[in-house]
Parts: structure tokens; C-alpha cells; sequence
């Protein structure tokens, strides 16, 4: 059965990032965990599917407050598909060269801060000019892709570089690069994307050690909690506090 074929596909990788990513999970954990301990973000950055991480983590419940996500509509799959805001504009707009430049423009930053990119491949140029960028301004850049898969692959930006080169740290997603993993019969190309799984599976190994590291240095979070579970009575109390962290430090207080 194909759909027993995508679910070994989507653990093979979940093993291959258990046996060899734990370090460097760790790694961008702890340069994670400095900048929310400083009252600082995490900012999180994607196109297309790989919007999908940054929405996962934040806001969530289980998530904590510290890490920002900075979300382009037209870079988004949240789209009429043709037409307004069609995929012909998005494959555009995630190769045009200056525009991950001008998004950065619209927000404020701190050396303290952390850039945390999502990529598949690494060699588009908004991605690429959002790493530039955040360097530029003295922040570390981690980035998750699929690393080892995109080996050769060139860039499409004019520093020369892919986004995988440009890391501080790299989480490889362990993801293969068709990305599409089940042969179907009569047709060319395969069903059942991984990468995804993937990402969310590294979001919440390294957000569950920026958790940990956090904890052991006496840092209190704000988690968002579940507001569903009968008899939680302090639940929505709970939630109120998060969501005013968030608000305090977004306003820069």
C-alpha cells in the first residue's frame, strides 16, 4: 500500500535526523535559548511550504513565547492557486533578487537576536537575501534545509553562496530533494512529500531543547497552554499572560 510506503519514507527521515542531527540541534538551541533569555527573538523565516515550520511553532499551544514569525502573504501558499497572488508570481517573487532586502526593512532588529531560515534547497534568492541581511545586522543565521541532498546544487543569488553555506549553524532536514517520495504507476513523477514532516519534526526537537536549556538556567516561560482541557480553570488566565509577554516585547518594552 502506498500510503504504508510514504509513512517508512516519513521515518526514515525522522531516524536519519535523530542519528545525525542531535548536535546540531543542540548547537542552535543554545544560540536560541541566549537570545530569549535576553529578552530577544528567535525570528523565523519561509516560502511556500516552508511557511508551514513558522506557522507550527508560533503561536501554538506548547509553544513559548520568544519566537517571531515573519510571514510574507505572497510568499505563502495561502493563495487563489491562478490568478491574484497565483504560484507564477510566487516562483517569481522567491527568486527575485532584493526583495527578501526590502522585507527586512519593515522590522526592527537586535544583535542579541537569532534568524532561524527554512529552505528546502537553499539556493533561492529571498531566503538567501534574508540570511545576508540578518548578518548584516549582527545576528546568527540557523538554518534548516535539506543540506546534504542540495550538495552541487547552484545558487541563484549573486553573492554566490547557497543559503546552507551561509549558516552559522545548519540542521539538516534529512529530507530528499525530489522531495516527493512514492512512486506512483503510469506517471512520471512521485506523491507523498516529506519535507515538511521533516521541518516540523526539527521545529519541535530543537524548540523542546531551547525548552530544556532554558528550564535548567531558571528561565520561566510563557507556554501557551491548551484552553480546552475540562476543569483547566486557570487555563485562559494562563494564555492572557502569554499573549502579553508577547505583546511587551514585540512593542520593544
Amino acid at each position: 500500500m502506498l500510503a504504508q510506503q510514504w509513512l517508512t519514507n516519513a521515518r526514515s527521515v525522522m531516524e536519519r535526523i535523530e542519528s545525525t542531527q542531535l548536535p546540531s540541534i543542540r548547537q542552535a538551541a543554545e544560540v536560541m535559548a541566549d537570545s530569549i533569555q535576553a529578552g530577544r527573538w528567535v525570528h523565523t523565516f519561509g516560502c511556500g511550504h516552508a511557511t508551514l515550520p513558522v506557522e507550527e511553532m508560533y503561536p501554538r499551544i506548547g509553544g513559548f513565547v520568544g519566537f517571531h514569525p515573519m510571514i510574507e502573504l505572497p510568499l505563502t501558499f495561502f493563495t487563489k492557486i491562478t490568478g491574484e497572488m497565483g504560484i507564477h508570481q510566487f516562483l517569481y517573487l522567491e527568486r527575485a533578487e532584493g526583495y527578501g532586502e526590502a522585507i527586512m526593512k519593515s522590522y526592527t532588529f537586535d544583535p542579541r537576536d537569532t534568524m532561524w531560515i527554512f529552505s528546502h534547497t537553499g539556493i533561492n534568492n529571498v531566503n538567501i537575501d534574508v540570511a545576508l541581511e540578518a548578518k548584516k545586522r549582527g545576528m546568527k543565521v540557523i538554518v534548516s534545509g535539506s543540506a546534504k541532498e542540495s550538495v552541487g546544487k547552484k545558487t541563484r543569488h549573486s553573492c554566490g553562496k547557497t543559503l546552507f553555506e551561509l549558516a552559522d549553524v545548519l540542521i539538516d532536514s534529512c529530507a530528499p530533494l525530489q522531495d516527493a517520495s512514492v512512486p506512483l504507476k503510469n506517471h512520471r513523477d512521485n506523491v507523498g512529500p516529506v519535507s515538511t514532516m521533516a521541518f516540523v519534526t526539527v521545529v519541535w526537537m530543537t524548540i523542546c531543547t531551547v525548552a530544556e536549556i532554558l528550564a535548567d538556567r531558571g528561565v520561566q516561560l510563557s507556554i501557551h497552554p491548551s484552553h480546552n482541557i475540562p476543569g483547566d480553570t486557570t487555563a485562559r488566565e494562563r494564555l492572557d499572560l502569554a499573549l502579553s509577554e508577547y505583546k511587551r516585547r514585540i512593542a520593544g518594552v
